[in-house]
């Protein structure tokens, strides 16, 4: 009854959406007069003294541009990140479970904020990335290793930010985009901007569905052709991994002067999934069915404060989340039975305080406060188990950074945590930026950091396996890079490499137990060092834009420490799902309304056993993905309108992101975006 009450508001919200755009269409005056901006992008123009930020001295801060924005529109954050940056998604399957790694750490280590507030689940530590949306996005972030200090604790890896803004040039906009593509899939998404140059107010509204049924070769299963001896792999559909996800953004911006901002925004979501069994599965998958409900919210709400040296944010937040998880099987004599029926609740209440003061062009301070409440509500029907715990977490940030002689920035941080009345070990960083020429065009980079993660609450209460006698994670992070801008108005060159090194003190990994269940363990060390690079060149020349960005990241990360804990000869081997190389390449083109862009992305082999031994049935093999785009804008009146061809996986190459879990191969989508 639930789901069917969830396929009837799926299916209202997907018929609403285009009789909302047209009724909103008819009401529309002409004389508000249209902008450009589905895919005529207006040029970026990247100056040297955007690399030369006190505030920033010694981060590696990865900022996703509007050309990614536009052409991820209708796929997820997972599908952006794992394609434009050097974070590894481990990825689940199409529509299902998708989690970050930064820097070889483990997908707790990285930390989310949407909008200044952390939306990391508090039972898991981690953001399911694919339940995310790139359509209502203004901005993204990436802060690598120590940054995320900057931010909050945690980011042993590294920090994603998300977030949205006004556009105050633009107090009126309609934005409604519809996509149809393999698989049944079906995608609406529409955003309407609305009020004036005081007080404006920005809708977004999206569903998704997909049966999700693509084909791929079972390399998990083999029969043996008597005659020839040839081993012969089933060919399979992806059945019962269907998936619906439908949600609304809302927010409102008023500006009372120019000193004085509030804004409000809120975010709720709801996804229901259907997760195929695993590949070597041989019985009834039909009696054989587990279906996960997600269901968020978030809302935030802030007051700043522009004065002319001071500047003051006063924020307010609230998570929530529940997970509901139900596994159905064929049990003997009674039929099909629920035989898991697991059920999680989620808050956390937030609030932050930021202050900083600006003396002079060359000193700054910055002050934060923060404090997060967290309840936590688990309970499984069938075998009576769950646990009910809350978390107080308090923050105290300060911040120095000063510029000496115009070549030298240095940035000093330091944080305080108190969790539950317990004060954790000091965070300290130090790091620098400086011009090794006078006109910008070589900077050097370098910090120094300490970072702390505390265990989730499902490391310390799951039940059954958790272990309330786990040590916290520390570490400290080091990192040195080389930054260069070449270029002029019509060809610009930005390269940067950096070379990081983390030592990691009681690292914490779930492992299998004699018992039957797993639980959580602290590694003595681990080791995680490796390079990030990326090349970035573009230009134009007449009505022919152009643009070429290559990532590679080389990343080893290694158990160093207590081995007998493991029980296998996992000492000095890669950490299982870490690839030791990866790397992208965007290259895009622009002439005249008609664009194209091809998209290379690759990670090499990926081990699934800590001790990294492998064979046919479980390697998890080097792969090479490629995508291509290409369009047509059109101008209609007063009505922008942008077609668009996607082809994922050009190459038809069957792959796999983790064990036993194909991606699809080959398949289309095909867009239409209506911007007034």
């Amino acid at each position: 009854m639930k789901l069917r009450h969830l396929n009837l508001l799926s299916d209202n919200i997907r018929y609403t959406l285009p009789l909302f755009f047209m009724f909103s269409f008819s009401q529309i005056s002409f004389s508000q007069g249209i902008r450009d901006s589905v895919f005529n992008i207006e040029t970026v123009n990247i100056k040297a003294d955007h690399l030369f930020v006190k505030e920033e001295a010694g981060m590696t801060i990865t900022k996703v541009d509007s050309m990614v924005f536009m052409e991820k529109a209708n796929e997820s954050l997972s599908e952006l990140l794992s394609q434009n940056t050097s974070v590894f998604i481990k990825d689940y399957g199409r529509g299902a479970l998708a989690t970050a790694s930064f820097r070889g750490t483990a997908p707790s280590h990285t930390q989310v904020k949407w909008n200044g507030i952390n939306i990391n689940n508090p039972m898991t530590g981690m953001v399911d990335f694919s339940l995310i949306p790139v359509y209502v996005l203004d901005e993204l972030n990436l802060k690598h290793g120590s940054a995320s200090i900057s931010e909050q604790s945690g980011g042993l890896g590294g920090l994603i930010n998300i977030g949205n803004k006004p556009n105050w040039s633009k107090p009126f906009a309609i934005k409604y985009m519809q996509a149809i593509g393999s698989y049944h899939s079906f995608d609406a998404y529409l955003k309407v901007t609305y009020g004036s140059n005081k007080l404006q107010f920005k809708t977004s509204m999206y569903h998704n569905t997909s049966r999700n049924n693509y084909t791929f070769i079972n390399m998990r299963k083999e029969d043996i052709n008597p005659e020839t001896g040839e081993r012969i792999r089933p060919r399979e559909k992806n059945k019962y991994a269907d998936y619906t996800k439908f949600g609304l953004m809302q927010e409102a911006y008023w500006k009372v002067n120019s000193n004085n901002i509030f804004t409000f925004k809120y975010w709720g979501q709801k996804a229901d999934r259907t997760i195929p069994r695993v590949l070597d599965y041989e019985g009834d998958e039909a009696a054989n069915l587990n279906n996960q409900d997600d269901e968020d919210h978030k809302a935030v709400s802030d007051w700043k404060y522009y004065g002319e040296k001071s500047k003051i944010k006063v924020q307010l937040g609230y998570v929530r989340k529940q997970l509901n998880y139900i596994s159905k099987n064929n049990v003997s004599g009674h039929g099909i039975k629920n035989t898991i029926d697991s059920r999680s609740f989620a808050s956390n209440y937030m609030s932050n305080f930021d202050y900083s003061y600006t003396s002079n062009k060359k000193y700054k301070s910055n002050l934060k406060l923060d404090f997060t409440h967290t309840q936590v509500n688990t309970h499984e029907a069938i075998k009576k188990t769950g646990y009910k715990k809350q978390r107080n977490h308090i923050s105290m940030f300060y911040a120095i950074s000063k510029s000496f002689n115009k070549r030298l920035n240095i940035n000093l941080m330091t944080r305080q945590e108190i969790i539950d009345g317990q004060w954790k070990p000091n965070i300290p960083y130090a790091g620098f930026d400086y011009k090794l020429t006078a006109k910008n065009k070589w900077i050097v980079k370098g910090c120094i950091a300490r970072n702390y993660h505390t265990p989730t609450l499902n490391d310390k209460y799951w039940q059954p396996g958790g272990n309330p006698d786990l040590k916290p994670e520390f570490g400290f992070n080091s990192e040195l890079g080389i930054e260069s801008f070449m270029g002029n108005l019509n060809h610009q060159l930005k390269t940067e490499i950096t070379a990081f090194y983390a030592d990691i003190n009681d690292w914490i990994i779930w492992l299998p137990t004699f018992k039957g269940y797993w639980t959580p363990q602290n590694i003595k060390q681990v080791i995680s060092k490796g390079v990030e690079s990326r090349i970035d060149y573009h230009g134009n020349s007449g009505k022919l834009d152009y643009r070429v960005v290559f990532a590679y990241a080389y990343t080893r990360s290694k158990n160093l420490g207590e081995v007998e804990k493991w029980g296998d000869n996992s000492g000095g081997k890669q950490l299982v799902y870490v690839p030791l190389h990866s790397g992208n390449i965007i290259a895009s083109l622009n002439y005249n309304k008609f664009f194209a862009l091809y998209q290379w992305n690759s990670y090499s082999e990926r081990y699934t056993t800590t001790s990294n031994m492998t064979n046919l049935r479980d390697e998890l093999y080097p792969y090479f993905m490629n995508n291509l785009t290409v369009g047509k804008k059109f101008n209609l009146n007063k009505i922008s309108l942008t077609a668009k061809l996607k082809v994922f996986n050009l190459a038809n190459e069957q792959h796999r992101t983790i064990l036993f879990r194909y991606m699809p191969g080959r398949n289309y989508l095909l867009t239409l975006m209506l911007n007034l």
